[in-house]
C-alpha cells in the first residue's frame, strides 16, 4: 500500500534504510528514496542528515544529491545555505539534467521566476545541441523552461515551439501553463469548470506516463579491468567478448540499432565481476552461463543502475574514456 501517513512513511523509510544495510550495491538510490520519505513526513533535519551521509561517500551523481539536499534546507528555513548550493552547482555545470532540473523547480516553488528561467535556459544552453534529438530527461528541462516563460509573460522563443513538438499529451501545454487556469477554479460556469477538470486529467496522465515508464533497455557494460577480471575467471565469456574494445563497438552498434528500430527509453548498466557472481548465486546458476547476462543487465536497470542513453554529444562518453560522446562514439 502506498504510504499516506508521515508514520507510513517514516516506516517505509526505515525498510529503505534497512535494505540499504544488507544491500550495499544499492545503498545509494534506496537512502535517497528514503531521504524522500522523511521529507514526506516531514522530518526534513533527518532526512538532510541522510544527504549528508552520501555527499561524504564516493556518490555517483553527487550534483544531484546537492540539489536534492538544497530543495530540502530551503523548505524547513534554511534559505541561505540551500541558494549557495545551487549556486554552486550552476558553478559547476554538470552535464546532467536532473540536478539542472532539481534546483530550476526550487527557486521557481519559491517564486524565484527569473532565477528559475535563468537556471533552464543556463542548462538547455549546456546539454543542447542544436540538431540534436533531445534525450528524454533534458524534455522536462524544455517542459519546466516553458512553463516559467508562461508565468513571465514572456513571448515563445525556438525551444518553447520545440517543447511544443515534443508534447504529446492532448491539452497544449500554452493551456496547461497557462498562469491564468486557476481563475476559473472559482467560476460558477460548469463549462469552465469542466474545461479545467480536462486540462488536469491530461497533466496527470503526463505525469502518470512519465512515472510508469518501463525499466530502461539496458545493455551491459564492462570496464576494461573488470573485463579482464571476468574472462580470466570463466574463460567461456571470451566468445561474448573478444576484447575490451569490441566490447565498446558492439554495444554502441547494438543501441544504434535498437533506437533505429524505435526501442524507447534506452540505457546502459555498468557491471562488476563480483555483483554479477552475487546475481548467478541468487538464481542458482553458473557465471560461465552467457545466457545469465542479459538477466543481470535487466535486473541492474530494474534497480535503477541505468544511464539513458544517448548522451547529450557534449557530456562524457558512456565508455569511460574520459572524451565526450559526439568525439568517442558520437556523430561528428
Amino acid at each position: 500500500m502506498r504510504p499516506d501517513t508521515p508514520a507510513d512513511h517514516i516506516a517505509e523509510a526505515e525498510r529503505l534504510l534497512r535494505t540499504a544495510a544488507q544491500y550495499p550495491d544499492d545503498r545509494e538510490p534506496l537512502h535517497l528514496r528514503a531521504a524522500a520519505h522523511l521529507e514526506l513526513a516531514g522530518e526534513r533535519a533527518r532526512a538532510a542528515t541522510l544527504y549528508d551521509e552520501l555527499l561524504a561517500t564516493n556518490t555517483a551523481d553527487p550534483h544531484l544529491i546537492k540539489a536534492l539536499k538544497a530543495s530540502n534546507l530551503w523548505e524547513y528555513g534554511h534559505e541561505a545555505e540551500a541558494r549557495a548550493i545551487i549556486e554552486g552547482i550552476r558553478t559547476a555545470g554538470p552535464l546532467e539534467a536532473g540536478p539542472w532540473q532539481i534546483a530550476a523547480e526550487t527557486l521557481e516553488s519559491h517564486d524565484e521566476l527569473e532565477s528559475a528561467h535563468d537556471y533552464f535556459t543556463t542548462a538547455l544552453t549546456l546539454l543542447l545541441t542544436p540538431g540534436e534529438e533531445v534525450p528524454y530527461a533534458t524534455q522536462s528541462l524544455l517542459t519546466g523552461r516553458h512553463r516559467v516563460r508562461r508565468l513571465l509573460g514572456v513571448e515563445h522563443d525556438v525551444w518553447d515551439e520545440l517543447t511544443d513538438t515534443l508534447h504529446t499529451a492532448t491539452v497544449p501545454l500554452d493551456e496547461l501553463h497557462d498562469p491564468k487556469r486557476l481563475w476559473s477554479l472559482g467560476s460558477s460556469d460548469p463549462g469552465e469548470l469542466q474545461a479545467e477538470i480536462t486540462r488536469l486529467r491530461a497533466e496527470l496522465g503526463t505525469y502518470r506516463t512519465a512515472l510508469s515508464r518501463p525499466f530502461p533497455v539496458a545493455v551491459l557494460h564492462w570496464t576494461e579491468p573488470e573485463l579482464n577480471e571476468l574472462i580470466a575467471a570463466y574463460p567461456t565469456l571470451h566468445a561474448e567478448y573478444p576484447s575490451h574494445t569490441d566490447h565498446l563497438a558492439d554495444l554502441e552498434a547494438a543501441l544504434r540499432d535498437l533506437h533505429s528500430a524505435g526501442t524507447p527509453n534506452l540505457g546502459i548498466v555498468t557491471g562488476t565481476v563480483p555483483s554479477y557472481e552475487a546475481f548467478a548465486a541468487s538464481e542458482a546458476a553458473s557465471p560461465s552461463d552467457p545466457n545469465l547476462l542479459p538477466q543481470y543487465a535487466t535486473t541492474l536497470a530494474a534497480r535503477g543502475r541505468a544511464v539513458p542513453w544517448p548522451p547529450a554529444r557534449n557530456a562524457a562518453c558512456w565508455c569511460g574514456s574520459g572524451r565526450a560522446y559526439r568525439e568517442c562514439h558520437g556523430v561528428a
